[in-house]
């Protein structure tokens, strides 16, 4: 079963505990002040009037209803249980809305991710998923091109883990170029990884050029054997595949059995992923989200490059 009593807890004794308990006992492992995650008047309503419109598409406008009557109930429930969500949930759709909660508590996150939910809210109380399909792999099934690998060789890119967190979240959440601006990385958002890493459940990966600047990374959760990716940005070609490469040779050599990227893409397909589907994805998390985690603040360990390199080259 996976471990989630924090150090301070495990050294008293402690081996059983209610969510309460848990997040009054977290203790930061970097100790520094929390950020002060915030959005302009302006920035909010237009994510406000930008996910409004994206909910009508065609693509989506039909689990509207269900939505809406799930918010009404929500409102309609006392405040001391209307955050709770179904022991056994119902996936509606293929996008899988399973309920309306605004527990990111960080007992909360860890449970409901182990059971394949995902919180994803641009406006309002937080929606919860559970898609019909999964973009999943192995991190030793990892398969990159050549310019990437080229980059890994020469060394151009620095790649560090957990030394600009909240640096990596606030990029993620930036315009994309060619893109609509909207992003559910919402301030409330920020505040609930951030919990997460405190606690040593959320991780970044950044890749650094030369000068210091950060020019590409991703974050996302790390429970039991199955790192659950959140979001990534690159700000130089390639930055980001860099940093992935990274992350899954280390998840590789440290026992990871699953890197979930959430919705297939082509690019994720050029990289190895596989779609599942949420059966088949349930069975995988019940295997692999109940060991042990790896929990605390992650370094880059040097040595595993070389082998790494290597393994690439003869593939």
């Amino acid at each position: 079963m996976l471990n989630l009593v924090p150090l301070a807890l495990q050294e008293r004794g402690a081996t059983d505990f209610d969510a309460t308990t848990l997040d009054e006992a977290w203790r930061s492992y970097t100790n520094p002040a929390e950020p002060i995650f915030t959005e302009s008047v302006l920035a909010r309503l237009r994510r406000w009037v930008l996910g409004m419109a994206y909910a009508l598409r065609p693509s989506r406008i039909g689990v509207l209803p269900r939505l809406w009557l799930t918010t009404a109930a929500y409102f309609l429930r006392p405040k001391c249980t209307r955050d709770r969500l179904p022991v056994r949930p119902t996936c509606h759709g293929r996008r899988g809305f399973v309920g309306v909660s605004d527990d990111l508590a960080v007992g909360t996150m860890i449970e409901r991710y182990r059971q394949g939910l995902t919180p994803i809210s641009h406006v309002g109380r937080m929606k919860w998923w559970f898609p019909a399909e999964r973009a999943v792999i192995a991190p030793h099934e990892l398969r990159l091109d050549q310019k990437t690998r080229r980059l890994l060789r020469q060394g151009k890119f620095f790649v560090t883990f957990d030394e600009d967190f909240v640096g990596v979240i606030e990029a993620c959440a930036e315009p994309r170029s060619g893109k609509t601006f909207l992003t559910w990385i919402t301030p409330k958002m920020m505040h609930a990884v951030w919990a997460l890493h405190e606690a040593g459940y959320a991780h970044s990966v950044e890749v650094w050029d030369d000068d210091c600047h950060l020019i590409g990374g991703l974050y996302g959760l790390a429970i039991g054997g199955v790192f659950f990716a959140e979001s990534r940005f690159a700000r130089v070609d390639s930055a980001s595949e860099v940093g992935v490469a990274v992350l899954h040779q280390h998840l590789a050599h440290w026992g990871f059995g699953v890197h979930d990227a959430k919705c297939m893409s082509p690019h994720l397909a050029s990289l190895g992923f596989r779609t599942v589907d949420r059966e088949v994805f349930q069975e995988m998390l019940k295997f692999h989200a109940w060991k042990p985690s790896r929990i605390g603040r992650w370094t880059v360990e040097e040595a595993l490059g070389q082998v790494f390199f290597a393994r690439q080259e003869s593939d």
